[in-house]
């Protein structure tokens, strides 16, 4: 009996008199087949994924060849079968066609072998979906079955349509319930601050999308106190419709953990939880005696405001109490492999790793804002208090910790004298001298690696919070020194902008990318430019004798400016048109930090923004920042502009992204850089 829907049919060809005959065909054949027109190689790798064909049918053209086809199928459905139209038809075309990769190779003037062919490859294909399909049923079921067999002791509770329909006796001991909790919203479990983060990762998992995650939550108990839990959730079954159970792992406390947690209650704060100064002090020599991950590293330091006046008020030992929470809050916005400590008396310092100094000035800000607005209650008082933060910058090479934490102490005094309440950031007497001698230096380095080929590309995989890998990577450079040692970005880039070679570096950079993109054939690859390009008028006159050179495919790249740079200077809306006529994508990252970003998606042609990873980073527990993301991401949704998170760093995050729309995502939470297999010369 023939399938009433239509078959989706791909047929590549440089004009549309083989689609139709192709098309007549297999309809007289009995295949109620859709066949869709391709006529161009470069529009393939974007119409496989969107059209899902069951079939890709090659009509070799003067601009394409099999190898490019199957190449292309490989990267982006690799399941489907590829079948050649060839003038003529002989076991030597077949034999080569095959070997290449193709299926088989049938003529239009044998329509009966056509459709005979063509049919074959229709039903394979449709066998092998429905034994695919049958086996990762197969297979999900048992390792839920082995799921619930192992963790007979775990805290489980079933969830359908947001409503509770099942919880185990584990979980109903572990949160203290004495009644049912069938037909509660599952909502009600958990603090409000969780929520988002929860339906988030809900919708995930019930699309089959959630990877073995752990959310962090923050669960309600009876008697109102609160309690942080890791859940995780898993894609299950109930009287035949899906559900997702939200599941508490029991963890057994082996010897070494509890030595290690013995020995972290030994050397920590008892009020805090937080490192003793002197073990906080050796962290910290330890920590920056490795090299940093990325980005940049800051101290601060954390002092709360007029805390003497609260002392009197509520009594020295009630204050241990407020010290807590404002300790529990801060914790709360530390990544954890952040070290925090109890410095002595009412401060606090912790060492960031951030990406740049935008997100070390928005985890300040953040911090202020939450210790402001939390309201504790202390006996029969409510209690509400300020700090100051002081910020010192770690410089990159050899830093010196005595003389970074003398920085974040003046920083912090000088913000208390100003009034409190505020971040303050080190304002160093010697800074120009310092920054000279930085400078030249620096500038020898640079110069003599552009001359020596010493540089490298990186790549940070960029993932789809939609379906599957979409082959997008961000650029990253990197220097070697004469003794091979890498060099991050941030120890050379500061001083190439101050002294005129980002242009130098811009160009080794996007002719490094192009090569890369001829051989290697992403999907996208997203490389930045610096102002001093994004202002060079003769940048593009450049880039079209390298397109020449590298025969790269334009589209497969993306170049991207700051939002910042993209505001400050016209010429780059003047850029944008010029690349995207050329058949590159533009991109704007950092976007959302500037003062017009509804603006920057009017005025400039973009197909990508990146979502600031300033306004990423609190975004899991801070509704008026999830509504700000959300007007950003339907903006740009709107005007058919892909949305991509800049530094994601945990699944809470992920989850609220996955809320609000956000199409893709990048950070450590996907992947740290890795240098490309290619190393590619200017």
């Amino acid at each position: 009996m023939p399938e009433q829907n239509p078959v989706p049919l791909i047929v590549l060809s440089s004009n549309r008199d083989p689609v139709e005959a192709i098309n007549s065909i297999l309809r007289r054949a009995g295949h109620p087949v859709h066949c869709t027109w391709i006529p161009a190689l470069g529009d393939l790798p974007d119409a496989l994924p969107q059209i899902n064909p069951e079939l890709l049918i090659d009509v070799p053209g003067p601009e394409s060849d099999l190898e490019s086809v199957i190449e292309i199928r490989d990267q982006a459905a690799p399941t489907v079968p590829v079948i050649l139209v060839a003038e003529e038809v002989d076991e030597e075309t077949i034999a080569g066609a095959m070997t290449k990769g193709a299926r088989d190779v049938v003529s239009l003037a044998n329509p009966v072998r056509l459709a005979a062919v063509m049919g074959r490859e229709l039903r394979a294909f449709r066998l092998e979906r429905a034994l695919t399909s049958t086996l990762k049923s197969a297979h999900d079921a048992r390792n839920q079955l082995e799921s619930v067999l192992q963790r007979s002791n775990d805290a489980i509770v079933q969830v359908q349509e947001g409503i509770v329909i099942d919880a185990n006796p584990a979980w109903l001991e572990l949160f203290g319930v004495k009644d049912s909790l069938i037909g509660q919203p599952v909502m009600d479990l958990f603090d409000e601050a969780t929520q988002p983060a929860l339906k988030g990762a809900l919708a995930a998992c019930l699309q089959g999308r959630w990877n073995d995650h752990a959310l962090k939550a923050t669960a309600l108990l009876p008697d109102g106190k609160t309690m942080p839990v890791e859940i995780v959730l898993a894609l299950g079954d109930h009287e035949g419709e899906p559900s997702i159970r939200l599941v508490l792992p029991a963890k057994p406390r082996d010897e070494q953990k509890l030595v290690e947690e013995l020995s972290h209650a030994v050397h920590s704060d008892h009020t805090t939880g937080f490192l003793h100064r002197r073990e906080l002090m050796e962290a910290l020599h330890a920590r920056l005696a490795t090299p940093a991950p990325g980005g940049m590293r800051c101290l601060a330091l954390v002092k709360l405001d007029s805390f003497a006046a609260v002392e009197r008020d509520i009594g020295a030992t009630a204050c241990e109490d407020v010290l807590m929470g404002v300790a529990a809050l801060l914790k709360e916005t530390l990544y954890p492999n952040e070290i925090v400590g109890r410095f002595g008396g009412v401060r606090f310092l912790a060492l960031l790793e951030r990406g740049n100094e935008n997100d070390i000035q928005a985890w300040g800000k953040q911090l202020l804002a939450r210790v402001q607005k939390h309201v504790m209650r202390v006996k029969d008082k409510t209690v509400m208090v300020t700090c100051t933060v002081g910020l010192s910058v770690v410089p990159p090479s050899e830093p010196k910790l005595d003389a970074v934490v003398a920085d974040a102490i003046e920083a912090c005094a000088k913000g208390v004298k100003e009034g409190g309440n505020r971040v303050q950031t080190s304002g160093r007497a010697d800074v120009e001298n310092r920054v000279q001698s930085y400078d030249q230096v620096w500038v020898k380095h640079i110069k003599a690696a552009l001359m020596e080929n010493r540089f490298r590309l990186a790549q940070q995989p960029v993932a789809s919070l939609q379906g599957d890998d979409p082959q997008m990577w961000d650029v990253l450079v990197r220097m070697v020194d004469p003794q091979g040692k890498e060099v991050l970005p941030a120890e050379f880039m500061a001083a190439a902008e101050r002294n005129d070679l980002l242009k130098n570096i811009d160009r080794w950079v996007v002719g490094a990318s192009l090569s890369f993109a001829a051989q290697r054939r992403p999907m996208c690859l997203f490389v930045r430019l610096s102002k001093d390009t994004a202002r060079d008028a003769t940048f593009v006159e450049w880039l079209d004798g390298h397109i020449r050179s590298t025969r790269a495919e334009p589209q497969r790249v993306c170049f991207q400016v700051t939002e910042e740079v993209a505001s400050a200077f016209p010429q780059v809306r003047i850029l944008a048109g010029g690349l995207r006529q050329r058949g590159f994508r533009f991109a704007l990252e950092s976007f959302g930090s500037g003062r017009d970003p509804q603006g920057m998606l009017a005025s400039v042609p973009l197909d990508y923004v990146k979502i600031d990873g300033a306004l990423v980073q609190g975004l899991a527990r801070d509704p008026q920042l999830q509504e700000r993301v959300r007007a950003l991401v339907e903006s740009a949704t709107k005007r058919s502009i892909h949305t991509i998170a800049e530094r994601v760093e945990d699944a809470n995050t992920m989850a609220v992204l996955w809320q609000l729309g956000v199409q893709y995502i990048q950070g450590y939470f996907v992947n740290a850089p890795e240098e490309v297999v290619l190393q590619a010369a200017r």
